[in-house]
């Protein structure tokens, strides 16, 4: 993945390590893997009576049974979490859709009446499938087209010189300049790419820092921070946006176009960014007052740029004009990528640069959402568990921590999968009470917010692992950065939320 990125050497390294520790710790995984088995057995074979839902269908308890799994598999990572996602949605067609193995059906899956369809609470398997060409799915696709599309023309070199170049040599500036060019390209390009590409063009300035120096930590520390931060700027920034937007559209009614969501969280970004240059600044403070930056130009593909360039004009300016073109963002996407196939900017080859599995993890988490609508256990968690009655506040500011609590140790895709479904149903049941903290808004976009502020260890993302596999920074050093950054970055995002919904 990501082989024609420029910094590709530390996300092959990042692979590697990871691969590494996969094969050293197998009997780890094993046991962990057959945990979870054990445990989705023992919660099929649990009396329906056992969850405390009075009314519950066989399909339902089935469905509880298959998100319990899908959680602990999340979280201890028995195997890679997009695998997990894929497994989910096969457990979920096999075992509570109209596709149900004959010898799992019971009276659940007849048909009400002669010619009737089956009942209410089976998954449509259709359904299932479509998560995977889902309108999100094809917005992220849009996203990675752009992505591949500025890296083989070269686009991505001269945008990051050009945006760079006014930040002059000052050791500080030049600091903040990698901070917002790094954001910038994180709303638009996938944050593992961006970090990547990045710290390849800082590897000649930190050379040429004295070694003693904290401000190489500082600089090291700005790629990750960017690449996490920028991500929220845009729906298609970093998957828990994509997935809060999706419920938002799709569950709750509620319309946030690609420009309403910029127009938000673009401003918070910037001071979020801004806190984060004052924080390395005061933290890790440069000897050397002056920084010479070169980055090369090296052109791959100049005969496309320009159609390149046009087709990135065109598409944001369509995303951020949606009210008045009256085109969806998700259709938007399908110009860059009928664009480029058409004029030969990406061919064959350069769909192995997609990023495949953070499409296929999101999708899987639409159908954990799909079966909770369609085998009616939303509904049943509405009517019988009191969420009307939890405090407003408490819900909307503990589903943000307790999502950035899960993101610094599993992935804030996996993270955002497991909680937004859930936090969907809570908000149809208690939007009254929500309604005087930012409503449903703030409970959702609060919780992919919190997903990307979650930076304390090199394993919370993969940005961290990069910018921490080149050696400059000891894990205390970006643990004490990423929590005055992240939780400093919830306190604001939750006060701009209530303010702004």
């Amino acid at each position: 993945m990501f082989k024609i990125f420029h910094g590709i050497h530390l996300v092959d390294h990042y692979h590697n390590q990871k691969k590494a520790r996969r094969e050293s710790k197998i009997m780890s995984r094993t046991i962990k893997l057959l945990f979870c088995v054990a445990a989705l057995i023992a919660l099929w074979a649990t009396p329906t009576d056992f969850f405390g839902i009075p009314g519950l269908s066989t399909v339902e308890h089935r469905v509880i049974a298959i998100f319990i799994f899908t959680t602990l598999m999340w979280i201890l990572e028995g195997v890679p979490s997009w695998t997990t996602s894929v497994l989910a949605t096969t457990l979920l067609l096999f075992t509570c859709s109209d596709q149900t193995l004959l010898l799992l059906r019971d009276a659940s899956f007849a048909p009400a009446e002669e010619g009737a369809k089956f009942a209410a609470h089976i998954i449509k398997s259709k359904d299932l499938f479509a998560t995977f060409s889902d309108p999100i799915i094809m917005l992220f696709l849009g996203g990675f087209f752009l992505a591949i599309a500025a890296t083989k023309t070269g686009l991505d070199v001269k945008l990051a010189r050009l945006m760079l170049y006014p930040f002059g040599k000052k050791s500080e500036n030049v600091l903040l300049g990698f901070i917002l060019v790094t954001g910038i390209f994180s709303m638009f390009m996938s944050n593992t790419a961006t970090a990547a590409m990045m710290l390849a063009f800082l590897t000649p300035v930190l050379k040429s820092l004295p070694a003693d120096g904290k401000g190489r930590i500082a600089l090291a520390l700005a790629i990750p921070i960017g690449a996490n931060v920028g991500g929220m700027g845009t729906p298609i920034g970093t998957p828990p946006n994509a997935i809060a937007l999706k419920y938002l559209q799709d569950e709750l009614n509620i319309n946030i176009s690609f420009g309403e969501w910029m127009g938000v969280m673009i401003p918070y970004v910037l001071v979020v960014l801004l806190l984060s240059w004052i924080v390395l600044r005061l933290m890790f403070p440069f000897k050397q007052k002056e920084i010479e930056i070169k980055i090369e130009d090296n052109v791959k593909d100049s005969k496309h740029l320009p159609i390149v360039c046009a087709t990135y004009i065109v598409t944001i300016l369509m995303w951020i004009c949606e009210e008045y073109t009256g085109i969806g963002s998700n259709a938007v996407a399908m110009i860059p990528i009928t664009v480029f196939v058409l004029t030969g900017v990406i061919g064959r080859r350069d769909l192995e640069e997609v990023n495949w599995s953070v499409l296929w993890m999101v999708a899987g988490g639409f159908s954990l959402g799909v079966a909770l609508q369609q085998t009616g256990l939303a509904k049943h968690m509405v009517e019988h568990i009191p969420f009307g009655e939890w405090p407003a506040l408490l819900m909307i500011v503990g589903a943000g921590l307790l999502c950035w609590m899960l993101s610094n140790i599993i992935s804030n895709t996996a993270t955002a999968n497991l909680l937004v479904p859930i936090l969907a149903i809570i908000g149809v049941s208690a939007k009254d009470a929500l309604a005087p903290y930012g409503g449903v808004h703030a409970l959702l976009v609060g919780v992919a917010m919190c997903a990307s502020l979650a930076m304390l260890l090199p394993i919370s993302t993969p940005p961290n692992a990069l910018a921490h596999s080149t050696g400059l920074i000891e894990q205390k050093d970006m643990m004490r950065v990423g929590l005055i950054v992240g939780l400093g970055g919830i306190v604001l995002g939750y006060l701009m939320l209530f303010f702004v919904y």
